[in-house]
């Protein structure tokens, strides 16, 4: 005679499968802060050590003692509570643009015969010898993405292609 059929989970050997999850922040802190006014902020410190507010109601400057980062950095910090926050911050590549784009993302992709341009989303012939020297020096085949934080600073992220 069979056995019954054992309906629970049949996961075999404990273990992990799979691939972990980048770590997105390179420092994250909590405090306690009953006066900020507000409950989300996004911002980015540049490395003058000036703050740009991205988006939300609160105001930066309390979080910025908390964040153990030197500049520059993107950091976000949100209401856990009554006063209690928690603040996360990651490290970010900046540089400084001589000759402006006219927008503000740029991303340049060269697979090594083809150069892609695209300006606020927008094709273009138009480049940025700045950031393709740059990415350049560091991969023979890359795609740059660049954000403006304020005025000439501009975020970047270089990646192979």
């Amino acid at each position: 005679m069979p056995l019954p059929h054992e309906p629970g989970p049949h996961w075999g050997e404990v273990g992990i499968h799979g691939l972990h999850r980048q770590r997105e922040w390179d420092a994250v802190a909590t405090l306690d802060l009953p006066d900020v006014v507000g409950d989300e902020v996004w911002f980015a410190v540049l490395p003058d050590g000036s703050a740009t507010v991205e988006s939300g109601d609160a105001d930066p400057s309390p979080f910025r003692p908390a964040v153990t980062l030197a500049p520059p950095y993107r950091a976000r910090a949100v209401r856990r509570g009554a006063e209690t926050w928690a603040v996360a911050a990651r490290r970010i590549e900046t540089v400084e643009l001589a000759d402006q784009p006219a927008g503000d993302e740029v991303e340049i992709a060269w697979d090594g015969s083809e150069r892609t341009v695209r300006i606020d989303g927008t094709p273009t012939l138009a480049g940025v010898p700045a950031l393709e020297r740059l990415a350049a020096a560091r991969h023979r085949t890359y795609v740059v993405r660049a954000v403006r934080l304020s005025g000439a600073t501009w975020e970047v992220a270089v990646s192979a292609l």
